[in-house]
């Protein structure tokens, strides 16, 4: 048999080139597999290639054989992600406002290494990442892996929390220097990622963005919250906030017209208790952090929707009511 300083690579040679240029639509000859082996720079007789084909199908790689017109091809059918999935991937990439253009761009790169290259031109087709609204940070992914090490290490961590200012340029916020702080729980809400944690200094679980972290760094000490967090449910809160916006978490009665009954299972998940009120409408009992988002949710589904109670929260959206009014009143 034929060798060359590279048959050790050959097998390994042999998956990608099974992995680039073959899916459950499209094979490759014997005479094709031998050019791209040669190409990099691997001289192989076929009954070499035969064997190592049963190597692979033996290890585990469904790589299925069949004749079309006379001539016979080879497919890798089974791969680790199906082409729905790598799409679905790629569509939440795209979607990360927290992932740079450069980084996006590096993954989708990355995903499309897992499909052949019929599959990945389909993924390509979709992709459109150059002027969706990105970060212009590329660390959001060091600051991720730095925060799921704090959770695993059970520590501390304090970092500098950053705003925009009207030049566009990022700056530390007023009191943004946060020194007590214990990470439990990483979650991705309205497109953008944050991390839950216990801030020590307040007492009170919040919320930060992880694109406006910056100088994240371990402490030595063991973080606090675990009574606070022993039976914390991200879902549970996630739902809460509007736009992971704070305020006081409050029990909202609220009155829908039926028609927004998807709407209210969308945001409030399907374990929610509808009550029939009429034949036209119905209504809800939750756990709201009332703030202006929820507001602007409210009223931004018009009418057929109110709040009930309790009368505080009725008298504060009033009062949002007649701010916007007199603001855009003219003089």
């Amino acid at each position: 048999m034929a060798r060359s300083e590279n048959q050790k690579q050959k097998v390994l040679a042999l998956l990608d080139i099974l992995k680039k240029n073959t899916d459950d639509e499209h094979g490759i000859t014997m005479v094709q597999i031998i050019s791209e082996l040669e190409s990099k720079g691997i001289k192989a007789e076929r009954k070499a290639i035969y064997a190592d084909i049963n190597v692979l199908k033996e290890y585990g790689f469904d790589i299925q054989g069949n004749k079309e017109s006379g001539t016979y091809y080879y497919k890798l059918i089974h791969r680790s992600f199906e082409l729905s999935e790598l799409k679905l991937l790629v569509d939440a990439v795209q979607a990360s406002k927290f992932i740079s253009q450069k980084r996006s761009n590096e993954l989708i790169k990355k995903i499309e290494d897992q499909a052949s290259k019929y599959q990945a031109m389909e993924l390509q087709r979709q992709v459109y990442v150059a002027n969706r609204v990105k970060t212009n940070y590329d660390s959001v992914l060091c600051n991720v892996d730095d925060l799921n090490l704090a959770i695993n290490h059970n520590c501390k961590i304090q970092f500098d929390y950053y705003e925009w200012t009207l030049n566009k340029q990022m700056k530390i916020r007023e009191n943004g220097h946060k020194t007590d702080i214990s990470p439990w729980a990483l979650t991705w809400d309205d497109e953008n990622y944050y991390m839950v944690a216990f801030d020590g200094e307040s007492g009170l679980i919040k919320h930060y963005r992880v694109d406006k972290m910056r100088k994240i760094k371990f402490l030595e000490a063991s973080r606090d919250g675990k009574d606070e967090f022993k039976e914390f449910d991200m879902a549970l809160y996630a739902k809460k906030m509007f736009g992971m916006f704070t305020g006081d978490e409050q029990h909202v009665k609220i009155q829908f017209d039926n028609k927004f009954i998807g709407v209210v299972i969308d945001r409030f998940g399907k374990d929610i208790m509808i009550v029939p009120k009429d034949n036209n409408t119905f209504t809800v009992n939750v756990n709201v952090s009332v703030s202006n988002m929820f507001f602007s949710w409210i009223i931004g589904l018009g009418k057929g929707v109110k709040i009930l109670g309790p009368e505080n929260v009725v008298e504060k959206l009033k009062g949002e009511i007649v701010r916007l009014k007199e603001q855009y009143e003219v003089d």
